[in-house]
């Protein structure tokens, strides 16, 4: 008979296999405990949480640090969390603190000192590295509740996830001087007040979620990032954090000085106290209100009506939160020396010129006695077939506002502290922006959650290449948050950022270190501010 005529019957095989296979599930079923479910309830500061799991990551919405800043505690420094009996649910987003309504941000209120907790783990024993997150927007607005800032895949890769809320606006940045007498101390900043609050619930509850309050990282982006610099130089948040992380943030330019309340423009999103204070004269006369106990009567809604048309309320110089200039507080060495994860974005700019006709690049040149470096500086941005004032515009922005904040950070902290630095230049190119990358664009990156908001992220439909670079970059993110050094097997080497090696780790879809952009243009904006400085010390 020929092979090819021949009939096996395999049912006996199979039979076989099968019996064997089911008695090794047995086996494996009797000697394999279950896996441990995620953290659900904890005790806190104020009393019992539970959240919520799902696949395998709890959650904790809603969490309060702070008493909420209402009535006499408007303008006010946090004060401490209100206990609260039984059992509270912390499954939802509590409200974004008061700020104007714009798309994609919900009803606002006051009542708003909340943070929120992300966490795989499965016993307060484990001691996994822990990120605190501080959202951005102008220091005016923002929300921890936006879906990209979801901290699900930090979570699950082993990181507990906080994020953290924090006044903003009028009731965040208002300075006055009987703020000043009511206190004792020099007014304006209790929106950072919140976040050194936060990080100190973090610092007193952080095991109960299984994290490391040794191994704490402060990390945001736009004014978050301002917010991780400002900290970085504030002694009331000393060994609150081990590591920083800035993502198109720092301020290291001196305030802008002036007397004139209506003038908040300048390098500079510091107000001096006397600028603040002069600002906030005017604005609560404009609420209406002949003294303080008045003004804290007035309804938020008209609070932020009125602040509409108010010049920008900005963290203030006070001598307090913030003694002095970062970069005075560098050169003397009186900061918070960490190591630092720092970078920028490759078109920061865009969007932020002015269509005006009238537009031209002298506008950006305001000081005479600096004339000679300002013309210097902007022959690095010509007009040209290729370039448009707009476009020589939103590359002043680029680089005035962000990278140069960015570079003088790095060299501050390489020359004046231990901490190491690393460098990093975002420049993610996709269909639907290819002039480069926009601020903000690294968010989706960073979180992962490219489908959340396709206004944030750079794209709602993330290509292959896209979630690789999101991975890789969120694998540096931990392990820098993990052990200050952002390098671990299988990644492109990250060298450290020294003044005489200026690399920065580029983000494209090449990813690898190279020599910093822009340096002959960020060296001629260093030249024009030190000039600046001197004009108006």
């Amino acid at each position: 008979m020929h092979a090819s005529n021949k009939i096996f019957d395999i049912r006996p095989m199979i039979d076989k296999d099968l019996r064997i296979a089911l008695a090794v599930a047995i086996l494996c079923t009797a000697s394999v405990s279950p896996a441990a479910a995620a953290i659900q309830r904890v005790n806190v500061v104020g009393g019992t949480l539970e959240g919520r799991i799902d696949d395998g990551v709890a959650s904790f919405k809603g969490v309060p640090f702070a008493a909420p800043p209402i009535g006499e505690l408007r303008w006010r420094a946090p004060q401490a969390v209100i206990p609260w009996s039984g059992l509270k649910r912390a499954e939802a987003f509590a409200p974004p603190c008061a700020q104007p309504q714009h798309d994609g941000i919900p009803d606002s209120s006051e009542d708003c000192l909340y943070l929120n907790v992300w966490t795989g783990a499965t016993s307060s024993k484990e001691r996994r590295p822990v990120m605190v997150w501080v959202y951005g927007g102008a220091f005016m607005g923002g929300a921890t509740s936006n879906p990209i800032y979801d901290g699900r895949r930090f979570a699950e890769q082993g990181v507990v996830l906080v994020s953290i809320s924090y006044r903003v606006g009028a009731f965040g940045f208002l300075a006055h001087p009987e703020l000043d007498r009511e206190s004792g101390k020099a007014s304006g900043n209790y929106g950072l007040q919140d976040q050194i609050a936060a990080l100190e619930w973090v610092k007193s509850n952080i095991t109960q979620f299984g994290g490391d309050p040794s191994r704490v990282t402060l990390f945001g982006e736009s004014a978050g990032g301002i917010s991780v610099s400002l900290l970085a130089g504030a002694p009331a948040a000393r060994g609150l954090f081990q590591r920083a992380i800035s993502e198109s943030g720092g301020v290291f330019s001196q305030p802008w000085v002036s007397d004139d309340p209506r003038d908040h423009s300048g390098p500079s999103p510091l107000r001096t106290q006397r600028l603040a204070e002069s600002i906030g004269i005017e604005f609560l006369r404009s609420l209406g209100a002949a003294n303080l106990e008045e003004a804290r009567a007035v309804p938020a809604k008209d609070v932020l009506r009125a602040s509409a048309g108010a010049p920008g309320f900005w963290p203030v110089l006070d001598g307090d939160v913030l003694p002095d200039s970062n970069f005075a507080l560098y050169q003397a060495k009186q900061f918070n020396d960490t190591p630092i994860l720092i970078g920028s974005n490759s078109d920061e700019g865009a969007g932020s010129a002015s269509r005006d006709a009238n537009t031209t690049l002298q506008n950006y040149v305001v000081s005479d006695a600096c004339r000679t470096q300002g013309e210097s500086l902007l022959s690095l941005y010509p007009i040209g077939k290729d370039t448009s004032v707009v476009s020589a515009v939103e590359g002043l922005s680029r680089d005035g506002s962000y990278a140069w904040n960015t570079w003088t950070w790095a060299r501050l902290q390489t020359s004046k502290g231990r901490g190491k630095v690393y460098l990093y230049y975002f420049d993610v190119r996709t269909p639907t922006f290819s002039g480069g990358a926009r601020h903000g664009d690294e968010l989706a990156y960073v979180f992962g959650n490219f489908d959340s908001s396709s206004k944030i992220a750079a794209h709602s439909v993330p290509r292959s290449e896209d979630l690789h670079l999101s991975d890789l970059i969120r694998r540096y993110w931990i392990n820098f948050a993990s052990n200050g050094d952002p390098n671990g097997p299988g990644l492109p080497v990250w060298p450290t950022f020294s003044e005489g090696a200026q690399r920065a780790m580029v983000f494209d879809h090449s990813p690898g270190a190279r020599p910093l952009p822009n340096i002959a243009r960020l060296r001629a904006f260093d030249s024009y501010y030190r000039c600046m400085w001197k004009r108006n010390p």
